[in-house]
């Protein structure tokens, strides 16, 4: 069955139930008090009637005394402690001959349902000494005849309001499923149509059901972000695989063509092919970074002293590279940031500094503004001003660079930007030609601590 079938019908079935258990109850209700109301009349017109009776009983004969307080379409009647009966009565006599009597010794009203009368007695003393019981019945058949017309206008009731009842649950299961019929709709038409494509969201819609909208755009929003880092990741892998592909497909065809005769020859495609393969290498692993998304970066901060942590960063990259790198500026200062991410970016600046400078690399600690900052200072060729602007963009490179012969990739600077961002630091550079560049991690004041 269909949701939309299934809330139509449930709410209807629900709203009918309803609807009868309160007819019922106002029903019960009402019998309640109708018929209690009745016994409280009779009882009253009992205690009337016997005070009254008491007055005139002994001067006036028994039969005379109950015709003159006999009520309207009922009766009264004296029953002796023998079971022996007078009555006059202004009812059917044949339904009033049918009634049990017995003598009774307390007060006692009831009702007797199947004849519909109510019987009020009480025990009283005759002139001759004799307990006997004074009974008034009347016919309360009119209130039956009432509640019967209740009975019937309640079920009429009931079954008028099912029409509104329908039609409301299929009002109400409309509401509820129309959303999720836009949200089916939109995945048909993606699917079909391979596009991505967001609801249409209503101010004045339910909360939930825009919650539920809003989590499906950002649903949404999420794919065509990992859709387009996909694509993106194609892309520059395409393009920046393909030069080094073609050098080792260049060099391994000459080698095939010019045999090993030429030992010279021979070293410089291996040495090219080699290069190209670590090159290769270090693309793909920066290229797998930049594809990743934030929440992927599994960030795990720590407290971090600066002085230790990068004269061990700088031992590895000497050691590496044999370059020298000098550390200056505070001693005593810690940071709290993600140990093996924010290496990783300091790296990729110093191997950026090594490519494009010959001398040594400087690193300073420092502190501006109660915020603590690396800067990596090389004297190398520098960055125009018209190029600093896209340095950190994905494969681009500056024409010096590309001049002085090095193997950037163009995507260096673009992962170092994303690590910062991952790691919640920010990445400044500056820059003059022929001078050198400067490279700042900037840390919040949160993050740093004297």
């Amino acid at each position: 069955m269909k949701i939309k079938n299934r809330i139509h019908l449930y709410t209807a079935v629900l709203f009918i139930v309803l609807l009868i258990v309160m007819n019922f109850t106002i029903y019960f209700i009402f019998q309640s008090i109708t018929l209690e109301g009745e016994k409280e009349q009779a009882k009253e017109e009992l205690n009337r009637v016997l005070t009254e009776f008491h007055q005139s009983l002994g001067t006036l004969p028994q039969g005379s005394l109950l015709r003159a307080y006999v009520p309207v379409d009922g009766f009264i009647r004296i029953i002796h402690e023998n079971g022996e009966a007078t009555t006059t009565t202004s009812m059917d006599n044949e339904k009033v001959d049918k009634l049990a009597f017995q003598f009774g010794a307390s007060d006692k009203t009831e009702i007797i349902k199947n004849d519909h009368i109510v019987i009020s007695s009480t025990p009283m003393i005759l002139p001759s000494g004799e307990v006997a019981n004074l009974q008034i019945g009347k016919d309360i058949e009119a209130s039956y005849r009432n509640l019967n017309i209740l009975k019937t206008v309640l079920f009429i009731v009931t079954l008028v309001a099912t029409i509104p009842v329908f039609l409301s649950s299929r009002f109400v299961g409309n509401v509820i499923i129309t959303p999720i019929l836009s949200l089916t709709a939109t995945m048909k038409e993606i699917r079909n149509s391979g596009q991505f494509k967001q609801l249409e969201l209503h101010r004045n819609a339910d909360i939930e059901l825009r919650e539920m909208g809003e989590t499906f755009n950002h649903m949404i929003t999420l794919l065509e972000e990992n859709d387009e880092k996909q694509k993106q990741f194609i892309a520059n892998a395409s393009h920046e695989l393909k030069t080094p592909l073609t050098i080792i497909e260049s060099y391994a065809n000459l080698l095939k063509r010019r045999g090993y005769q030429d030992k010279d020859l021979v070293d410089e495609s291996v040495e090219a092919i080699h290069s190209e393969a670590i090159r290769m290498r270090e693309l793909t692993e920066q290229l797998l970074l930049l594809a990743k998304n934030n929440e992927e970066w599994n960030v795990q901060k720590q407290e971090i002293t600066l002085s230790p942590f990068l004269s061990e960063v700088s031992r590895s990259f000497e050691r590496a590279y044999q370059r020298h790198i000098t550390i200056n500026g505070l001693k005593e200062t810690t940071v709290t940031s993600d140990e093996q991410k924010l290496k990783q970016l300091l790296f990729i600046l110093l191997d950026n500094a090594r490519k494009y400078s010959e001398n040594e690399i400087e690193i300073i600690i420092g502190k501006a503004n109660e915020q603590t900052f690396i800067e990596v200072i090389d004297t190398g060729v520098g960055i125009s001003k018209a190029d600093q602007a896209r340095v950190f963009d994905r494969f681009y490179q500056v024409d010096p660079a590309r001049k002085r012969g090095k193997n950037g990739s163009g995507l260096g600077l673009s992962l170092a930007k994303e690590i910062s961002e991952a790691i919640d630091v920010q990445l400044t550079l500056q820059s003059e030609l022929g001078i050198g560049t400067k490279v700042k991690i900037l840390f919040d004041k949160g993050q740093s601590q004297e």
